[in-house]
């Protein structure tokens, strides 16, 4: 399958290195790594990380003593990877169950056709061994709408209402077609398939896998007002924590997370 040039020019722009420090996406960092490790066995286990872009959690679970192989279709996350690491691992081609669990934290994104997913998620179970994990991450079919509808400073007229451009994309992102930028902004994304939960369950379970949890990242949290003031302390950084914690499960509430993760594993 071809890489989607806007895609791949997106990326090229070099913002995914820097992302998880900016905004509210400290929490989808934080979220993601507690609930990596709820199920990940004791290093030195195999993770792939399929899609690892620059290497953040690569590096931070090799960190931790696992053994971690990065793959990425982008020219340079290979090679912020690697500055960052030597120890990296470019090499897509890997063995039958070869691997105690899979990271798979972006490639879903950007699979448009169903039929692409269902075929890297089988990927993803090809390579794990019996009683491995995977961890698929999506883009909740709301995102677009909360995010665009989301106006915390109180300045203008949140985007959604004052662009046609943009409301037109909502509306399409909410009716579950292709997202697709009208903008020459990086602030309405790329290329992408935004899944509703229970879409992602469904295919998890499709690919052959056994669904084990699918949780909000951020919650309600991505939309806390000043999120960076709240972050920056200790306390306060907890408590918003624990607060997410404790409606993760919560079925009314998981689609109005930016971004959703199932937890799933091979039998």
């Amino acid at each position: 399958m071809a890489f989607d040039a806007d895609i791949e020019s997106y990326y090229a722009q070099g913002g995914e290195q820097g992302r998880l420090d900016q905004g509210y996406f400290p929490l989808e960092r934080a979220r993601t790594q507690e609930i990596v490790l709820r199920h990940l066995p004791p290093p030195p286990a195999v993770v792939l990380d399929v899609g690892g872009a620059a290497g953040a959690y690569a590096l931070w679970l090799a960190s931790r003593g696992y053994e971690v192989h990065l793959v990425d279709p982008v020219p340079l996350h290979v090679e912020q990877a690697l500055g960052a690491s030597a120890a990296s691992d470019r090499a897509l081609a890997r063995a039958d169950r070869c691997a105690d669990a899979v990271l798979l934290l972006g490639p879903l994104y950007h699979l448009v056709d169903r039929a692409d997913r269902l075929q890297a998620l089988r990927e993803v179970r090809r390579v794990l061994r019996p009683g491995g994990v995977a961890f698929a991450a999506a883009i909740s079919r709301f995102a677009s709408l909360v995010d665009n509808l989301s106006n915390v400073t109180g300045v203008g007229l949140p985007h959604v209402l004052a662009s046609p451009a943009v409301l037109d994309m909502v509306r399409q992102d909410l009716a579950g077609g292709p997202h697709r930028n009208p903008t020459d902004q990086a602030q309405y994304f790329t290329t992408a398939f935004f899944h509703h939960p229970d879409e992602l369950a469904a295919e998890v379970r499709e690919a052959g896998l056994d669904l084990v949890d699918l949780l909000p990242l951020e919650g309600l949290g991505a939309f806390t007002g000043a999120f960076e003031r709240a972050w920056a302390d200790e306390a306060r950084r907890e408590a918003l924590l624990s607060l997410i914690r404790q409606v993760e499960r919560e079925p009314t509430l998981i689609g109005v997370s930016p971004h959703l993760l199932a937890v799933a594993r091979r039998g």
